[in-house]
């Protein structure tokens, strides 16, 4: 009986699973967040990007060049990352189940077992230098192999994903006295949920 009723759990767990795709609106990809803390910076505030490539078109986007650090904190400073997905319902942004809090993320971007490294940071050529410094330095140069990121989500279960979402990415510095630093690091990427016809 426990055999039978696992085997229907497990198959109809699979069927209902879902693939989706973000359809993103900017071609820049990365806005400044709106409602981002007070004194925030975007992206383009804390990285110089003019020397980073992005391309997007239907197979993913596709990435190359490198980014150099505006950014500056002291280098014992601790970096928090949060991701926060929202859905946009009825003329407001509301926030969802999908969220993440990287405490410690200097320690943890190289971390092959962090959605971070699987997605983004294995694809960088210099890691020892960005073990040394992490991001936050001034004058760190971010150098890219040139890759491709798809924004899919797999295997997705529950209610249908459908309308416009957004990621919000924050980075905040703290001090040796785990004081906040000010001018964090906020930028979104917004686009269209669309589901993958199988």
């Amino acid at each position: 009986m426990f055999t039978t009723l696992l085997i229907l759990v497990v198959g109809s767990t699979t069927i209902l699973a879902t693939d989706y795709i973000l359809l993103i609106d900017d071609p820049d990809i990365y806005s400044n967040c709106i409602d981002g803390p007070p004194g925030s910076q975007g992206i383009n505030d804390a990285f110089d990007t003019s020397e980073m490539l992005v391309d997007v078109d239907p197979d993913g986007i596709h990435v190359s060049g490198n980014v150099t650090s505006i950014w500056n904190t002291s280098r014992t400073d601790r970096i928090s990352a949060r991701m926060s997905v929202l859905h946009y319902n009825r003329g407001s942004w509301e926030p969802t189940v999908f969220n993440s809090l990287t405490p410690d993320f200097c320690t943890a971007m190289f971390d092959p077992n962090q959605f971070w490294f699987k997605y983004w940071f294995k694809n960088f050529a210099n890691r020892e230098e960005m073990k040394e410094k992490c991001f936050s330095t001034a004058g760190t140069v971010l150098v890219y192999n040139p890759f491709t990121v798809v924004p899919r989500l797999n295997n997705v279960m529950g209610a249908p994903l459908k309308g416009r979402y957004k990621v919000v990415v924050l980075f905040e510095a703290f001090d040796e006295k785990n004081q906040r630093r000010p001018s964090p690091v906020c930028f979104e990427v917004i686009g269209e949920i669309e589901k993958i016809k199988n």
